[in-house]
């Protein structure tokens, strides 16, 4: 092969890397509708399954085949309040602990004006999640949006600690049009905070009696495929549903810094009938534990299971 054609190989490796990208879905039982956020815990904890890090240099996104969604590329992962001109505001610092209550918030664009108009991504305009430090209470929320670009989103009590809030939104129009933000701001829940320890890291989950098994291995910063084996009572898993026009949606928050990734399937959508067994591209660029909420429907019940994954 001559030189060039060396080149020319070295480059198309590179971008398949790039491309690569994904998440799975797990199984569950469930027989009735369950709400769009979650807040469960106490899960048991699975590994050897990274992700792809929005905060990673290079790090790609690709909506599932089948869904209307585009997950674009970025390398934000909600550690800083503004990017590339646009912000996230709010003039909530604080909100009470053990009750709801709204936490209303813009995002401004680099003319300094609020923006009214967002492409749909994963079936909804913009993705709104919140976390403590301790990387407990995991709520996900779809806010409103009124006339004037303020948004409204409505967490479940919240306990006393320090959160961080993410909003992740792509604009319809401007200067960034089509390009994926993850930005992130912190808030006080005021109270005494009790802090509970990361839950241990694991190869394996069973939630609702269904078994998630992981095969494959990745080091940070480099992609690579896994394989994701979903079993109920010793069968086959193959009723997962459709959810956010793909099998499942994963949140990922890094140990110490709460960087966030969010993933999505890239298997094709075929109805009521994912699983059992899923292979997904991943990428995760920083090393150490992530705290994973897993998001899967079945039987028209929302689940959301958490594990613990570390990443060499």
């Amino acid at each position: 092969m001559t030189p060039a054609g060396h080149r020319l190989l070295q480059l198309c490796s590179l971008t398949l890397a790039a491309g690569a990208v994904g998440l799975l879905a797990l199984a569950a039982c469930g027989s009735s509708p369950g709400p769009d956020h979650a807040t469960h815990s106490g899960m048991p904890a699975m590994a050897g399954m990274p992700g792809m890090d929005h905060g990673a240099t290079a790090t790609p996104g690709a909506a599932p085949s089948g869904g209307s969604g585009t997950a674009g590329m970025t390398t934000d992962d909600g550690l800083t309040a503004e990017r590339d001109g646009y912000r996230l505001d709010s003039p909530a610092g604080e909100l009470p602990a053990g009750r709801p209550a709204s936490y209303p918030f813009t995002i401004t664009g680099p003319d300094g004006r609020a923006v009214t108009d967002f492409a749909e991504v994963q079936t909804e305009k913009l993705h709104f999640y919140a976390i403590r430090a301790d990387l407990t209470g995991y709520q996900h929320l779809h806010p409103t949006m009124a006339a004037d670009g303020t948004w409204t989103a409505d967490p479940a009590a919240l306990d006393p600690g320090d959160w961080r809030l993410y909003a992740s939104f792509t604009p319809n129009t401007g200067p960034r049009k089509g390009k994926e933000f993850v930005l992130g701001r912190t808030l006080t829940v005021p109270g005494t905070a009790t802090s509970v320890p990361l839950p241990a890291v694991g190869d394996s989950a069973t939630v609702d009696g269904c078994t998630a098994t992981v095969q494959g291995e990745l080091t940070a910063g480099r992609a690579g495929p896994l394989t994701v084996t979903f079993s109920r009572d010793g069968r086959p898993v193959t009723d997962l549903q459709p959810y956010l026009d793909s099998y499942a949606h994963l949140s990922a928050f890094h140990e110490g810094d709460q960087a966030l990734a969010h993933l999505h399937p890239i298997t094709p959508v075929t109805g009521d009938h994912g699983g059992p067994a899923l292979t997904f591209y991943a990428l995760l660029g920083k090393p150490g534990n992530w705290r994973v909420f897993l998001q899967f429907r079945t039987a028209g019940q929302l689940h959301t299971a958490e594990f613990t994954l570390h990443v060499g």
